[in-house]
């Protein structure tokens, strides 16, 4: 069984890879307006998504001028160099939705990561969006339903193509 979700979750990342290339770049692009101009990179995360908001601000190699951006926070006091990243399982997610409707009124920039279903969603709001192409489990059961639904290392993988495409970035810039 494990060997299968192996295979099946390395497809995953190479459709990421292939389809959403371009978006991590342009992502990372406008996640680095913040770092480069004095600015945070606020982080929210929702559920299991919280996973990359610690990653990103506890892990072994946190990114730059980044802060988790917990969802009781009031959103008063954001300067307009402040980029936000939106992580959560699907696009339509009320409270992910609710925050990228809250940004998009006070013209906040952010980039979004969600799997993207139909309705209105994360993926309308967002300056840049890039789909976890995750819209079922990976994994067939006897009676064929799926399972082995891995969202937050999904989101992960997304994380990263973002950051090392920041760090480069800032290299650069620096």
């Amino acid at each position: 069984m494990l060997k299968m979700f192996s295979t099946q979750l390395s497809g995953l990342f190479k459709r990421i890879q292939e389809k959403e290339e371009f978006a991590m770049e342009d992502g990372a692009r406008l996640l680095a307006q913040a770092a480069v101009g004095n600015g945070n990179i606020y982080i929210f995360g929702a559920n299991e998504m919280n996973a990359v908001a610690y990653e990103a601000t506890e892990g072994q190699e946190p990114l730059k001028n980044a802060a988790l951006w917990p969802l009781d926070r009031p959103l008063d006091d954001l300067s307009e160099t402040d980029r936000f990243l939106i992580v959560t399982r699907n696009s339509t997610d009320d409270e992910a939705v609710k925050m990228g409707e809250i940004l998009v009124e006070k013209q906040i920039p952010f980039v979004g990561i969600s799997t993207i279903l139909e309705g209105h969603g994360l993926d309308d709001l967002a300056d840049v969006h890039i789909d976890l192409k995750l819209t079922k489990g990976l994994l067939p059961d006897e009676t064929g339903n799926r399972f082995g639904y891995p969202s937050s290392m999904a989101a992960l993988f997304v994380y990263y193509g973002i950051k090392f495409t920041l760090d480069e970035i800032l290299e650069e810039y620096e």
